[in-house]
């Protein structure tokens, strides 16, 4: 198609909101952005919320094995994205209910994640286990428990998904001493 090139460079965005007119990519305020020849409107290409939150069960971590892309077949803490106008933290329960079936009471705020070049802004709870059957959905290939120390680091799926959970050790290594 030819206008893919183009769709590429307005993150997908191809026509004005306004106007209707095809959108070009232009430098606005030091970054290219999406502009509308015909009228001038300018698209800000807003990052995509996701929420997780990390649990056990006994003193064991709740992981899922991802059955979609991106990440499929490597492990996550239950998360996702954040619909418009929700609470970040009912997302966050929310994801944990669909993802792991696990009915899940938010605590506190663990960490925001979020990288160049990536989309994405993740924002990860701590929570406690209100209710629920471990299980996964359609999403999923595997749920299980991992204690701390057998965490299978080299096959978590993403960069976050890391660096949240050596947060979550340390918090929780520091909580038992």
């Amino acid at each position: 198609m030819a206008n893919d090139h183009n769709a590429h460079h307005t993150g997908g965005v191809r026509f004005c909101e306004r106007c209707s007119a095809a959108l070009v990519p232009r430098p606005v305020e030091g970054h290219s952005r999406p502009v509308c020849p015909a009228c001038g409107f300018v698209v800000y290409l807003d990052p995509k919320v996701a929420a997780g939150v990390i649990v056990t069960l006994g003193d064991e971590v709740v992981l899922l094995k991802r059955g979609i892309e991106p990440g499929i077949g490597k492990w996550v803490f239950p998360g996702g994205y954040v619909d418009r106008g929700e609470p970040v933290e009912a997302a966050a329960a929310r994801e944990a209910m669909e993802e792991v079936g696990l009915e899940v009471e938010i605590e506190d705020l663990l960490g925001v994640y979020s990288y160049p070049n990536v989309t994405a802004v993740l924002v990860v709870y701590t929570g406690v286990v209100v209710g629920g059957q471990l299980k996964g959905n359609f999403e999923t290939l595997e749920v299980r428990t991992y204690p701390p120390g057998r965490i299978p680091w080299s096959e978590l799926a993403f960069r976050s998904t890391v660096e949240a959970l050596r947060a979550w050790m340390a918090r929780y290594a520091e909580s038992d001493r």
